[in-house]
């Protein structure tokens, strides 16, 4: 039997501080390549945000501020831009009810808009838009509003109450002008014709229809009516318009 001859151990010594010092130096490599690559991205001169492509149905947004708030309150690169951010910059602008934004490859940025619908002037300061919400905008001349008047927390009750009683108006040829609801939610109108209106708080719509009913006689009276009091169970008051003497 041959005996086992013990062979000498192979010195590993000087390859092991080689293997360590290559992985140290490829870690150092990756780390200021990253370095690099994260400046090459936030540098704007590099990847700026070249165009801003706004679509839409819109009349009253304007363009120009949608692109200023996403340039002046983000970093001009195309990889740095928090979508986030600049969506809820463009949704506290004048007339935008809704945006979204997507980034398109190389540097471009696509903003849908959906623009508020304004149904009413709201207290004098605000808008009222059709889901019975309020908005900070300026009213534009072109754009004629029923004025509606309420309580804070009541825009929708006086949004859905203007719905019901201009629907009902409108068979008798009338529009409101004005709809004011007091704090213990007693409605009160002023018709296109001047004429005024006051319903109380309960069967408003029931005390309207029997406005609606006898109408057609009070444009028959020698006189024109200038005030209506529906706060009955079965009647009505009507205030006259005062008569003016010509002059001789």
């Amino acid at each position: 039997m041959n005996e086992l001859q013990a062979l000498p151990a192979p010195v590993r010594g000087p390859q092991r501080w080689w293997g360590m010092g290559f992985f140290v130096l490829v870690l150092i490599g990756l780390g200021l390549g990253a370095y690099h690559l994260n400046a090459w991205l936030e540098d704007e001169q590099q990847m700026p945000v070249r165009e801003i492509k706004i679509t839409g149905s819109y009349q009253y947004v304007d363009p120009v501020q949608i692109e200023k708030a996403i340039r002046e309150n983000q970093p001009g690169s195309f990889f740095e831009l928090d979508v986030a951010k600049a969506l809820k910059d463009i949704e506290a602008l004048p007339w935008v009810y809704r945006a979204s934004i997507r980034k398109e490859w190389p540097n471009n940025l696509h903003v849908h808009l959906v623009e508020q619908q304004a149904l009413a002037r709201w207290n004098e300061d605000m808008l009222l838009n059709v889901q019975g919400e309020t908005f900070e905008a300026q009213s534009p001349e072109d754009l004629s509003l029923p004025r509606l008047y309420g309580p804070q927390g009541s825009e929708k009750a006086a949004l859905q109450g203007y719905h019901a009683m201009e629907a009902l108006l409108q068979h008798a040829g009338l529009n409101i002008e004005e709809l004011f609801l007091s704090e213990r939610f007693a409605w009160n109108l002023k018709l296109s014709n001047g004429l005024a209106m006051s319903l109380g708080r309960s069967e408003f719509i029931d005390r309207l229809q029997r406005f609606v009913d006898i109408y057609p006689l009070l444009q028959k009276a020698p006189k024109q009516a200038e005030y209506v009091d529906l706060r009955y169970d079965t009647g009505l008051a009507v205030g006259w318009r005062a008569t003016v003497m010509p002059e001789a």
